[in-house]
């Protein structure tokens, strides 16, 4: 079947007005669907054929860590503000009391430069202070987003920000130092991410006590575009078993696991799929995601890009309806696929909304066809 794109502007088209985290609002297309989008979400999520590709913009709910918690604890903040993007660097405490510099030309924190809360992976126990979560004010956030803001019809994802490594890494002072520890001191280096673990198994039972959440996103990098941090038996003896409890925890909860992770990691793509992880978050420029999909798509879903697009690049109409079907055509099979959106302009976030859906829409009821046919 044929969908007609809704066009923007027309007062005839239904809308669904999108909340943003500015407290803006964007007017998207609404479609009499058959489910509901987080109906929907569930389907992809679970490699069944959706009836439509989702997308972070239109099917999901989203907060990250530092929208959970109101005020600070002793000058130290939950996690990087997601709402402070401002043309100028500034440094600040996060709630492990590492010390960041926002990069206003790269959009996010780094490490700051010289900061190291640990010199000896060994001692992690006396100098490194885990948070404790009594002190931090979650209620209040939480009872104005369900009050305000929840809609139970998308599916609500929480960003829970730094995994178990990435702290290793921010306690130390950056990447050489920790996996330096990883090599003489991997006794050390498992205890404190088995003490991680423990921090993060706490972390999710207080989200999941004050909000219905359906899918959180874990961040860990495992490598650089080039190849991974660490070999398979340190995988196998240092960070399998504690990311496993992790993400067996969140599972015990009904809550689906993505996994955001930076570098070329293909050669763990066989231990996330054995730990269980429901989506993965990579990075496109370093591993050939298509293949993966094509190969692993029945075991594990992927969040992924439009794909051949650049962020702050624009596009007509037309070029990005293009990429737009090519993404769904490379990635649509079977479910398990879903898009992340940064789309803020009004024109631009409809258009990208109606052209993904609608032949999307097409595609899955070909491929629900098909099945129906080969079955017959």
């Amino acid at each position: 079947m044929k969908y007609e794109r809704p066009l923007y502007g027309d007062a005839n088209v239904p809308v669904y007005k999108k909340k943003l985290r500015n407290k803006r609002e964007l007017d998207l297309p609404a479609f009499d669907f058959p489910v509901t989008p987080k109906e929907n979400f569930m389907l992809a999520a679970r490699r069944k054929t959706p009836y439509w590709m989702p997308s972070s913009l239109y099917d999901l709910q989203s907060l990250v860590s530092q929208e959970l918690v109101t005020g600070n604890v002793r000058g130290m903040q939950c996690s990087f503000d997601v709402t402070r993007m401002t043309p100028e660097n500034y440094t600040f405490y996060d709630w492990f009391n590492t010390n960041w510099t926002y990069v206003a030309s790269a959009g996010g924190p780094m490490l700051t430069p010289g900061f190291v809360l640990c010199e000896d992976i060994t001692q992690w126990e006396k100098d490194v202070v885990f948070p404790d979560l009594s002190e931090w004010d979650f209620t209040t956030a939480a009872e104005e987003f369900m009050k305000t803001r929840y809609d139970p019809t998308r599916a609500l994802h929480i960003d829970i920000g730094i995994g178990a490594t990435e702290r290793l890494v921010s306690v130390m002072g950056g990447y050489t130092e920790a996996m330096l520890a990883f090599a003489v001191e991997p006794e050390a280096v498992r205890a404190f991410l088995d003490r991680f673990a423990d921090f993060t198994i706490e972390y999710v039972d207080l989200i999941a006590r004050l909000y219905p959440v359906d899918m959180m996103t874990y961040h860990d990098d495992w490598g650089t575009e080039k190849d991974t941090f660490w070999s398979e038996r340190m995988m196998e003896e240092i960070v399998y078993e504690p990311t496993k409890r992790i993400v067996d925890h969140i599972h015990s909860k009904g809550i689906l696991f993505e996994f955001h992770c930076c570098g070329n990691i293909k050669r763990f793509l066989p231990y996330m799929i054995d730990i269980g992880m429901d989506f993965l978050q990579l990075q496109r420029r370093a591993n050939d995601i298509p293949g993966m999909k094509e190969r692993f798509g029945d075991k594990i879903g992927f969040n992924l890009s439009i794909e051949d697009t650049v962020p702050g690049e624009t596009y007509a109409k037309e070029e990005m309806a293009e990429k737009i079907r090519k993404t769904v055509d490379l990635y649509g099979k079977g479910g398990g696929a879903y898009l992340n959106i940064f789309a803020f302009h009004p024109e631009t976030a409809w258009n990208i909304t109606s052209e993904l859906i609608c032949y999307s829409r097409e595609y899955y009821d070909r491929e629900r066809e098909s099945a129906i046919a080969a079955r017959a």
